[in-house]
């Protein structure tokens, strides 16, 4: 079903991915409410700086507020009528949830549950949240299909984001909440997290400085360009999810339902081995990176790769920017704002 939507919720509208969402959602005349508290897991100057670019748009409104505070959350449900939510603020990073584990519960989790009973009782059309290529954990069956199983997360962040996926799930069988996951695949971009392999790389390659280079190079990621991941969101949050009239409890589908819900994939369709990108880097910048190469860290994957035919056939879209324009778009942007090399 295709939804009427005039008023949206972004959390996380700070962040990288939020920041684009925002902006996508602006130029097409919705209004749109941020949500972000700014956390300090990375500079919140970055983080102010993208709320400058929305702020001044007569459509933009921001609250300052973490998902985790119950009573600001219901009263931010009670003084709204949105259409639709999009949940993209988290707790994000794999490394970081074997340093801090207790922060991905407190946003993750409660912040999650507080988004779920928020929408639950004020009549939102369309539940969407940010899910992760995280969550397939071990697997190694390749690509990662939305309708395979996802029991083995190898982090508590991957943990985590199944967890949102069990919720959500929860909460369209008991109340009829329509709820749609995204599984993103390394996004990258302009307007990037500092703490991303590209945005390290760059910063490090530039201040002639030595780059880490995890399992020693042996890694392969799905690199998505951001534009792709926005678009992919902005075509989602009009659909509402359908129950599965084929859906089968003997042999149960868990990218469907027999109630409004839906996973889908988010990602480029393709495999770049890690020296690669390195490479394209290298080429962009015009300059050689110094390598220093590690093992494998805890709670790391050696490769990620999305089948995304489930995306392509719901909504008519397929992200496919190829990382030497992506990675290219990004150094341009880095240049400008940090007015570096």
């Amino acid at each position: 079903m295709t939804l009427a939507i005039k008023k949206v919720l972004v959390t996380g509208s700070a962040g990288f991915i939020g920041f684009h969402l925002c902006r996508k959602l602006l130029q097409n005349g919705v209004e749109v409410v941020g949500l972000d508290n700014l956390n300090p897991y990375y500079d919140p100057e970055l983080k102010k700086a993208r709320l400058a670019q929305l702020t001044p748009h007569a459509l933009y409104s921001h609250e300052n507020l973490g998902l985790a505070d119950r009573e600001g959350m219901a009263e931010l449900f009670a003084n709204h009528a949105f259409d639709a939510v999009v949940n993209l603020a988290a707790q994000a990073g794999v490394r970081y949830s074997l340093v801090n584990p207790h922060s991905y519960v407190d946003t993750n989790i409660v912040g999650f549950v507080n988004l779920l009973e928020g929408c639950r009782h004020s009549g939102v059309q369309h539940f969407v949240f940010a899910s992760s290529s995280s969550v397939y954990g071990a697997n190694t069956k390749m690509p990662f299909s939305v309708h395979d199983n996802v029991d083995h997360p190898v982090s508590l962040y991957a943990a985590s984001k199944k967890s949102n996926e069990l919720m959500a799930h929860t909460y369209a069988h008991l109340f009829g909440l329509a709820a749609t996951g995204l599984r993103f695949f390394t996004v990258y971009g302009p307007w990037g997290r500092p703490d991303m392999a590209l945005f390290l790389f760059t910063k490090a390659i530039l201040d002639d400085k030595p780059i880490d280079v995890f399992n020693h190079g042996k890694m392969v990621r799905d690199f998505t360009y951001i534009d792709d991941i926005v678009e992919g969101v902005y075509r989602v949050i009009y659909r509402r999810p359908e129950p599965n009239s084929g859906w089968d409890s003997d042999s149960p589908d868990p990218a469907t339902s027999y109630c409004p819900y839906r996973i889908y994939n988010i990602g480029n369709n393709r495999k770049v081995d890690l020296m690669r990108y390195i490479e394209v880097l290298e080429e962009c910048l015009g300059r050689k990176a110094q390598k220093n190469f590690l093992p494998m860290q805890p709670g790391d994957v050696p490769a990620t790769f999305a089948n995304v035919d489930d995306l392509s056939r719901d909504v008519g879209f397929k992200p496919d920017t190829p990382i030497e324009e992506g990675i290219q778009r990004f150094v341009d942007w880095y240049r400008e704002y940090y007015q570096a090399g």
